[in-house]
């Protein structure tokens, strides 16, 4: 099935705002094995979304049209639709009385503008839009069937995960089965876990099992979908292969689906009954920004230290100024010791980065050494990442929570990364 996305907005088309919509929808295609063939980008101007639709209406199967479902004078997706079908404009009833319902469990009055929100092509099929104003809808132009989203982030995903996947997939006639399977690591580049992953999709040789990857620096996701006649038949391939993953990427794996690092570590301190405390330097507290919001860390995050300079981090538990010199290992575990004692917590760790600068005070990488101490340990590691400024200060947020996961799970603290340079 060949589909199409068109992404609606002047704002959009200028750059004003970036077009994320148009990735997320794309990735959850491909996630269930359907493929985009073409995208097209397109301003709040009549004629031109008018040759986009019909264009679209020849060459494609199916065709998602993102934005312009809103009360504004700009929004034209539903008056354009009903042009390129040859079809009227209509009232419908049902979402408006929705909207209004809306607006007065919010003590509010509908602005008169909302109503062309409930306007729809005479032919459309209502998709549901549980959480805002705009109505989705899905109707034929020419040989195609269009589905058109809100532009708000929330709304369309929301709606994509509910009306508009499962109408597609049962288009294509694609088995209907489908799972994703998600492993999430730290370390290891794309081509490396291409490399590493070799054949492990011909476990399954029915061709059912498609091995995909999203590289977000500083982590990596590795993909899986799954295709069968039933999720038993599903669950029954994906076993041996995930396995294989599990078994190729070994340490390197710091959690799978849904999980993050921070909430690994978290729960993981929880099961201990540990508590943490936490101490940074040029990260601006972003370790502790990644623990500290999450369910549960109150009774497990007792005290982030932050400090741009050595100084200031010894000055933050208690030590002597006089140790502040260079970055080292040494550094790290007696600041990551030091720690503990004023907070009282099971665990220290510390992060403490010194920013390269040459010429002209051009960044070119940077020494990241960090320390976990317990009452009775410390393990430290040293590792130099090459890059600009944001490249070390995500490298060593992300190595700092990493080994601090490795060290709860009873895993080696110190293993090579693809991102580091000795």
């Amino acid at each position: 099935m060949r589909i199409e996305i068109i992404c609606t907005g002047d704002e959009v088309l200028t750059g004003k705002i970036v077009n994320t919509n148009f990735a997320h929808i794309s990735q959850k295609l491909e996630d269930v094995g359907l493929d985009v063939q073409w995208g097209t980008t397109v301003g709040d101007d009549r004629d031109t979304l008018l040759r986009a639709f019909l264009l679209a209406s020849e060459r494609a199967d199916a065709v998602i049209v993102n934005g312009g479902l809103g009360p504004t004078v700009d929004d034209l997706s539903q008056e354009v639709a009903a042009q390129a079908a040859g079809v009227e404009l209509l009232l419908d009833e049902t979402w408006l009385a929705r909207m209004e319902d809306f607006f007065r469990r919010r003590s509010r009055v509908m602005p008169p503008n909302n109503r062309k929100q409930a306007m729809l092509p005479s032919t459309a099929e209502r998709l549901d839009n549980p959480i805002g104003t705009a109505c989705g809808f899905a109707l034929d132009i020419g040989k195609a069937r269009f589905f058109f989203t809100p532009g708000v982030p929330r709304e369309l995903r929301r709606m994509l995960d509910e009306q508009v996947i499962p109408r597609l997939l049962a288009r294509s006639g694609l088995q209907t089965a489908i799972f994703l399977k998600r492993f999430h690591s730290y370390g290891l580049g794309e081509s490396h876990v291409d490399a590493l992953l070799a054949g492990v999709d011909a476990l399954v040789p029915d061709g059912s099992v498609k091995l995909g990857f999203r590289a977000h620096y500083p982590q990596l996701e590795t993909k899986l979908t799954v295709r069968g006649k039933d999720m038993d038949e599903v669950r029954r391939k994906l076993g041996p292969v995930e396995q294989e993953i599990r078994r190729r990427l070994g340490n390197f794996i710091l959690g799978e689906d849904d999980q993050t690092l921070e909430g690994v570590v978290l729960a993981e301190l929880a099961r201990q009954h540990g508590t943490l405390a936490i101490v940074e330097t040029f990260t601006s507290g972003q370790i502790a920004a990644r623990i500290g919001p999450l369910p549960g860390a109150e009774s497990v995050f007792r005290r982030g230290v932050e400090s741009r300079d050595l100084a200031g981090v010894c000055a933050g538990v208690g030590l002597d100024g006089r140790a502040a010199g260079e970055v080292t290992p040494e550094l790290a575990e007696a600041v990551a010791r030091a720690v503990l004692r004023p907070t009282g917590a099971t665990h220290g760790l510390a992060v403490l980065v010194d920013l390269d600068e040459g010429p002209d005070r051009i960044e070119l990488g940077g020494t990241i050494c960090l320390a976990i101490a317990t009452a009775h340990d410390v393990a430290s590691r040293r590792s130099r990442i090459l890059g600009g400024r944001e490249w070390v200060r995500l490298g060593a947020v992300e190595l700092g929570l990493d080994c601090l996961r490795r060290y709860l799970q009873g895993r080696p603290v110190v293993e090579r990364i693809d991102f580091e340079k000795t």
